[in-house]
């Protein structure tokens, strides 16, 4: 039986203000090399109605009208989304999107770690993409304030934590750098939504997975698998290396592995795609840790 189509939905800007839509997602909790994979796509306001015409008239061509998602790829798909990610990078080469990706290298150790802490990991983690990935407080030089609108793939915990999350992140824009900034956060802003009903979650999905696969070693596990699993896996790896390449005619020497980058008098807003490799303030390298990871970013 054919899947139904889904229908997907484009938020509408506010009249008079000015926004900034944020999609966030998260992946990987526990890779083999790399763990905690968390991504947000920005498009301001100003560009939202281009950037969706764009992506969904090339979703109509090329007839993808169930929900996007790297789990999906398999060797019928190889074409189609590499089309898509073409027209998505595009966009992000133009500066009408910003990617962060964000990630913790398992070799690194959090120490004086908490029981708290480790609770709400998930939600902490979370805070500090929206809080420093983008470079927000960086972003707005005008009088006029900026409206954070934030979307979140549905959140896996009780409501009453998910609402103290909702509300730190309302607490940012009482933060001296957030007010210089005017940028203002609504709790009526935050939502969780079906990534099925937002492209752009979509497109972090794949983006986020390509980086999960790569960072993670799967493109290495074809010999350990049953001939139809390796064709799934041979055809990640073509939509990964097409990524890739789109990011490094961007960023010469970009590096998946670690945080991308930044010259000197440079902020993170400046950058239209970014990878951070979050590093907690105390911690400690497990040398006894397997160390083929450092030879990533270098295809």
């Amino acid at each position: 039986m054919p899947s139904k189509h889904v229908r997907r939905i484009t938020p509408r800007p506010k009249k008079n203000n000015k926004e900034y839509f944020i999609w966030c997602d998260e992946s990987d909790q526990s890779g083999k090399f790399f763990s905690n994979f968390y991504g947000g796509v920005l498009v301001k306001s100003e560009d939202l109605y281009e950037v969706m015409q764009i992506l969904q008239k090339v979703c109509r061509r090329l007839h993808l009208r169930d929900e996007i998602k790297w789990q999906k790829i398999s060797d019928h798909y190889v074409v189609k989304y590499t089309a898509l990610m073409d027209a998505f990078f595009d966009l992000v080469k133009a500066g009408k999107i910003k990617v962060r990706i964000m990630f913790i290298q398992n070799a690194n150790k959090t120490t004086y770690l908490h029981d708290m802490h480790k609770r709400d990991a998930f939600f902490i983690l979370y805070y500090q993409l929206i809080k420093h990935a983008f470079g927000l407080i960086h972003s707005n030089n005008s009088e006029k304030e900026i409206f954070l609108r934030l979307y979140f793939d549905f959140l896996p915990y009780t409501l009453k934590r998910r609402e103290v999350f909702k509300q730190s992140l309302v607490n940012l824009q009482s933060l001296h750098p957030f007010q210089l900034a005017r940028i203002k956060i609504r709790k009526r802003d935050i939502s969780e939504v079906d990534s099925k009903k937002h492209l752009l979650l979509q497109m972090l999905d794949v983006v986020l997975g390509a980086a999960c696969f790569y960072l993670n070693n799967k493109h290495k596990e074809i010999l350990q698998e049953k001939e139809q699993g390796s064709r799934r896996t041979r055809a990640k790896e073509k939509v990964y290396k097409y990524i890739n390449r789109r990011i490094k005619e961007m960023k010469k020497g970009f590096n998946m592995s670690t945080s991308t980058h930044i010259k000197s008098g440079q902020d993170h807003w400046i950058h239209n795609y970014r990878h951070w490799k979050f590093t907690p303030g105390a911690f400690k390298t497990d040398t006894t840790f397997p160390n083929e990871n450092i030879l990533f970013g270098a295809d």
